[in-house]
Parts: C-alpha cells; sequence; structure tokens
C-alpha cells in the first residue's frame, strides 16, 4: 500500500497531484512539491517537481495531454541550488550520470532545472534536497574509506562485534580478506596507496601497520 504523507495539496494541483501518485512506489512518500506558476504555463500545462523519501521528480506536461518524469536518486545527487526572484523560484540539481552504485564508479554530472516554481513550495522543496544531499555526502564519504581500505589490503573495522556474544567488548580491528588485486597492482604501489591514505587522515598509524604488514608478508 502506496503510503502518503502530510503535505498539503496545493491549489490548482488538481490531475497533477494524482499523476504524481501513480509514480510512488509501495511505501515511498511525498516530502515536498511544488507547481509551476501560472505565468510560466502558456504554451504547456504546469510543471511539477516533487521530493520524496527516495528520489526527486520532475514532471514535464505537454499540451495536449500527458507528462513526461524526470527522476533522480538521492544516492545520485551532488548539489541543489535556488534562485529566487520576484514572482517564482527556479531549482537547480547536478547529480551523477551513471548511476553508479560504488564509490569509484562515480562519473561526470548531469544538470537539471526547474525553473519558473512557485517560491514558497520551491524553498521547502530546497530545503528537503539540502538534507538529502548532505546525508548523502557523509555516506559517500564513508563507502569512498571503505573501498579504499578493501583495496589497500582488506583492513576494515569492525563495531558491535563481541566474541562469544560478551556484552561490552571493546570495539576491534579484524584484519580480512580483500577482494583480488589486479596483476599490475605490484606491492610497491599498494604500499604508496595506502601511505597517502594515512598521509589523508582516512585510516589510523594502527591501520597503515597492519596494511603494511599484509603486503610485506605476501611477499
Amino acid at each position: 500500500m502506496i503510503e502518503h504523507s502530510g503535505v498539503a495539496q496545493p491549489a490548482g494541483g488538481g490531475p497533477i497531484w494524482d499523476q504524481l501518485q501513480t509514480l510512488l512506489i509501495d511505501g515511498e512518500r511525498v516530502r515536498a512539491w511544488a507547481l509551476q506558476h501560472r505565468i510560466y504555463a502558456l504554451v504547456h500545462r504546469r510543471h511539477l517537481a516533487a521530493a520524496t523519501s527516495g528520489r526527486f521528480i520532475f514532471m514535464t506536461r505537454p499540451i495536449l495531454g500527458g507528462y513526461d518524469p524526470v527522476t533522480i536518486r538521492w544516492q545520485d545527487l551532488r548539489d541543489a541550488n535556488l534562485q529566487v526572484g520576484m514572482v517564482t523560484a527556479s531549482l537547480t540539481l547536478a547529480y551523477s550520470a551513471n548511476l553508479s552504485d560504488t564509490a569509484a564508479g562515480e562519473g561526470g554530472e548531469r544538470v537539471l532545472r526547474a525553473p519558473g516554481l512557485e517560491i514558497g513550495p520551491a524553498q521547502a522543496l530546497y530545503r528537503e534536497c539540502q538534507a538529502q544531499e548532505q546525508s548523502w555526502r557523509e555516506k559517500r564519504r564513508v563507502r569512498s574509506i571503505e573501498e579504499m581500505r578493501a583495496q589497500a589490503g582488506g583492513v576494515q573495522i569492525a563495531t558491535g562485534v563481541y566474541p562469544q556474544g560478551a556484552a561490552g567488548a571493546p570495539e576491534r580491528v579484524i584484519e580480512q580478506p580483500g577482494p583480488a588485486q589486479p596483476r599490475d597492482d605490484d606491492p610497491t604501489h599498494r604500499l604508496a596507496r595506502a601511505r597517502d591514505m594515512l598521509n589523508q587522515g582516512l585510516i589510523s598509524d594502527s591501520e597503515y601497520e597492519a596494511i603494511k604488514a599484509r603486503i610485506v608478508g605476501a611477499l
């Protein structure tokens, strides 16, 4: 069953609100949305921009009927900007173009612009985009560190893992086998990468020593 948020339907929403509901997957909720101002809808029907619990949706609506939705997953969002004028506001989003789910696989950026939105709803929409962008930026940072650690030797930090179910045990550093490395990834390059990670503060001294010991031990 599709969940609906407490976001009020704006005046003039009507059929476009119903069209938006048909795009929602099970459990997805609308958190903010904005309609295009009427003065911009002279040769087409009013467009709509919406932020849901899982993505950003921008719907263009030709004058003869139908609609064309463009969606951006929150994990692909890179930046959100709002420009407010005397009558309307425009929201611009920059997002990753290749839809990769790995930090190393992120590619170039694309830009989506939603112009001529009503100011109040556009500001609420911008706040939601900013909150999602900041949240996913931190998730990507953590994921990038984990991927770099795995490439440099497979050392990961395990938290809350207690031997034989013992309560209150301290956090431990556990060395696990990392993924297979390319043949041209020689120990010198791996050591250099680990040193770079240490200099950037991505790993601690003890983690660096553990990685170095693993690389040297494999010679």
